[in-house]
């Protein structure tokens, strides 16, 4: 009952006016989220009756994310980490730090009387700073839907100083200055709806400020700037010409369907000068603008539809725009289910069949709703806007199930139905795919949607994906929850720690999202050292995993300091890891001849020489390192560098994702019991009924059964066992000499193959499509170009009872060493005769 007295009370009162705290003690809730939100415990929020924003406090490596800027001065305390419209959680924005970034003396609440604002103050005095004292002021105030930022620099020495006037501003792909100097930039994804402008409003003490400025002695400059927000980079670009002074008026407007519905979807293009600049209307197809006044035309666009056009006269005050009602949109409306009728999720990718038509692009490929030419759904019920015309639909859900595709023409206006059902063609029963590597905007390095990244992951059939953002503890569970996928995909929190050089991916952990960077540790140039705080950090636990992540096999087991002289590299770190990856991406390179290649990248004059990982792991291996192979697609994106690419499969309790165990996996993981795979599901028993990474024991040679699985997609034409990792000739099996081993449905081989073995041997089978390709699974991604490959963690076959021995077989090359380069390279693959490119 008293919430309900007080309600029309909370319904009648205005936001807060504006305010400033310290994020801390209870506050912490109050951070404001959105896509790229950083604030955390100790940062300042500043807030009006329009935005909110977090302006970082000054701590110790205090940074927004690993890769904003690199090196010892890459920290931003007293910077704009995030900027929002008031209560709309929807930051986009990764750091805003004027005049540079680096360290800074303080940061704290600012001594405000103005009215209706509030401020934070970042200083870092003169003996910090080279002799120049800079002053950042943030400041909001009530009505205003930005920040204004005020900077001072004053020379306090008796000599001229250089200083850096350019502010850091990142990340956007979509950016651009207005006619009168403004730069603006749009969301990542622009279904997101936030836009951001700043620029100049006034400078004192000098007449031409450049991005680089020389300050006389006692020289002072005051800069004054605004960071406006809206809901589209034109809407930004209307408040911040209202702040400046700029003769403006107010256009609302509504965009609907013939329906009467308010089309969300469509973009709104503003002339500015010989260019335009993007506004999007709301979810009721409803927009507001502040434009300069007198007459306009505004065009309206939305895929699948005629443009449409506006044209009025802006007023002072308010003026309302005619309503637009544009055409029906034309598009395929999918409803995709399993074998058991309920929802999938799914891949569809698009190609027009129409030669001359134009490229398609349904949005940027950092998102699973529309990226480049495909639409990654969370549960196969989706409705995607196209061109009108006729196009071949794919879908697909990763290498176990068949796919489904259809030649389908749209007619202008109309919305075709798309109804199939995925078939689970391949058995893995007992085992669960997994990829232990992965990455979305919180990592620093890309600006993937975490919401893409993990429907990407179910639309691919992965079922256990760890949580691996880059220098950050971090939980994708929430988000899995939130998609409603918790019955397809099973996480543990954990993290890839990254320097310059050994990275690693390591879990689980518990994040502390209060803390810099999840309360994370920092990494170490020794991996040694890196390996053992991993171990420990939080506690030493018996399902934590360590794994190198794309690993210089060379620097870290050969060659230490990459001087190209031999010096046993980091002594022991082998011992110190659980796994090491020997494909990251979608190279499949497992039956080299050489542990590097020569090639010459497109538009290139120089030859490149490139070390090629998986021959030296089996170099390795030879050695009597038992280095558990990974297989990882390592994404940063979905379209292109998305997850699929390799994956491994491991065996499990139970096939329901939901109930997954980490620490019933972790044991098989760290026993090497996975197979690596970019499709094919390989099985590889000996007569004992051991597995990959098992020990095994024979007389006179061992039995492997092998059976190869494929989907409808792919295919494979060989078989090979590497002994000791070498090709055994007469263990090479292909369709053209032994075409009645090999099977065209789902099984593609079944068979027993007896290997004959007088010494210690470990086992690997690898099984290839050596021309295929996988054009119908990704599309125009360039994983469509790999080959379907499989290939298990070694079976370690002792041949004599006294135990295994490795036979330190280099497979005809030396251990490499660092200081490869293209002429050294050439000259050891003549004198093996593999000289070619």
């Amino acid at each position: 009952m008293r919430h309900v007295l007080l309600l029309p009370f909370l319904l009648a009162s205005p936001l807060s006016a504006a305010e400033v705290f310290e994020a801390a003690l209870g506050r912490e809730t109050e951070l404001p989220g959105g896509k790229e939100a950083d604030g955390i415990r100790g940062d300042f929020v500043l807030r009006s009756d329009k935005v909110e924003a977090v302006i970082s406090h000054n701590a110790p490596n205090r940074r927004a994310n690993m890769s904003t800027f690199y090196g010892e001065d890459g920290v931003t305390p007293g910077a704009l980490y995030d900027l929002t419209l008031r209560g709309a959680n929807n930051d986009q924005l990764v750091v805003y730090s004027p005049c540079g970034h680096g360290h800074v003396s303080y940061v704290r609440i600012a001594n405000v009387r103005e009215e209706g604002s509030a401020a934070v103050e970042s200083v870092t005095t003169a003996a910090k700073n080279g002799g120049v004292f800079k002053r950042h002021e943030y400041r909001v105030r009530d009505g205003t839907q930005g920040i204004f930022i005020t900077t001072v620099l004053r020379n306090e020495t008796d000599k001229p100083q250089k200083v850096n006037t350019k502010a850091d501003f990142t990340r956007f792909d979509s950016t651009g200055t207005t006619s009168d100097g403004m730069f603006w930039a749009d969301a990542i994804n622009p279904a997101h709806k936030c836009g951001y402008v700043t620029g100049t409003l006034n400078v004192t003490g000098a007449n031409n400020v450049q991005d680089t400025l020389e300050l006389a002695p006692g020289q002072e400059v005051v800069l004054s700037r605004f960071f406006a927000i809206g809901t589209s980079p034109a809407q930004a670009v209307g408040e911040f010409r209202a702040v400046k002074g700029v003769k403006v008026g107010t256009v609302t407007g509504q965009i609907v369907g013939p329906d009467g519905k308010g089309v969300a979807t469509a973009s709104i293009l503003v002339p500015d000068g010989n260019k335009t600049i993007t506004a999007y209307p709301d979810a009721e197809g409803k927009f507001s603008l502040k434009l300069p006044l007198g007459p306009v035309e505004l065009a309206v666009t939305d895929l699948g539809r005629p443009d449409a056009r506006i044209s009025l006269t802006v007023a002072e005050g308010s003026t309302t725009a005619p309503k637009v009602t544009m055409q029906a949109a034309a598009g395929i409306r999918f409803a995709i289910t399993g074998e058991d009728g309920r929802p999938i999720p799914c891949k569809a990718h698009f190609t027009p069949l129409d030669a001359s038509a134009p490229k398609l692009n349904l949005g940027p490929k950092w998102r699973a709703h529309g990226c480049a030419d495909q639409y990654h759904s969370e549960n196969g019920h989706f409705t995607q806007q196209l061109p009108p015309g006729q196009y071949r639909v794919v879908v697909v859900r990763g290498p176990e199930y068949g796919h489904i595709a259809k030649d389908i023409t749209i007619e202008a206006g109309r919305t075709v139905e798309f109804k199939g059902t995925l078939q689970r063609l391949v058995d893995t029963k007992g085992w669960i795919s997994t990829d232990f590597h992965n990455h979305s905007t919180p990592s620093g390095d890309n600006v993937c949607d975490t919401d893409g990244r993990i429907i990407n992951i179910a639309a691919e059939h992965l079922e256990f994906a760890p949580t691996t953002e880059h220098n950050r503890l971090y939980d994708w569970e929430p988000t899995i929850k939130a998609l409603g996928l918790e019955n397809h995909i099973k996480t543990v929190k954990g993290m890839e720690l990254t320097g310059s050089r050994q990275h690693f991916n390591a879990f689980p952990f518990e994040p502390d999202p209060l803390k810099q960077d999840g309360g994370a540790p920092v990494w170490n140039d020794d991996p040694r050292i890196t390996a053992l705080t991993l171990r420990r950090w939080q506690g030493e636990r018996a399902d934590r995993w360590i794994q190198f992540n794309h690993p210089d096999l060379a620097n870290m087991f050969t060659d230490r300091d990459s001087d190209g002289v031999r010096d046993g590299g980091f002594v022991g770190v082998g011992g110190m890891i659980d796994g090491s990856e020997s494909q990251n991406g979608p190279g499949t390179d497992i039956l080299a001849e050489a542990p590097f290649k020569l090639s010459r990248p497109a538009g290139s004059l120089a030859t490149k020489a490139s070390t090629v990982r998986e021959f030296v792991w089996r170099q390795l291996l030879n050695q009597g390192l038992r280095l558990v192979a990974v297989g990882v697609a390592d994404a940063h994106s979905v379209y292109g560098n998305g997850v699929g690419c390799w994956r491994c499969y491991l065996p499990s309790s139970t096939d329901e994702p939901s109930k997954i165990d980490w620490a019933e996996l972790s044991p098989h993981a760290k026993a090497g019991h996975m197979i690596l795979t970019t499709g094919p599901y390989l099985e590889v028993t000996t007569q004992n009924g051991k597995i990959a990474g098992d020990d095994d024991r024979c007389t006179g040679g061992i039995d492997l059964q092998v059976r190869v699985q494929c989907t409808d997609w792919m295919d494979i034409d060989r078989v090979q066992v590497l002994v000791n990792s070498r090709p055994d000739p007469k263990l090479n099996f292909t369709r053209a000499s032994h075409p009645k081993m090999f099977k065209d449905g789902v099984v593609k081989f079944d068979e027993k193959l007896h290997i004959p073995l007088q010494h210690d041997a470990h086992l690997i089978v690898v099984a290839i499509d050596e021309d295929g390709n996988q054009a119908v699974g990704y599309g125009t991604s360039d994983y469509a170009k790999m080959r379907p490959c499989a290939y298990n963690n070694p079976i370690y076959v002792d041949a004599d009872g006294g135990g295994f021995t490795p036979n330190y077989d280099t497979l005809g090359f030396d251990l490499p060493v660092g200081g490869l380069n293209a002429d050294k390279a050439k000259a050891m693959l003549e004198r093996a005769g593999l000289g070619k490119e």
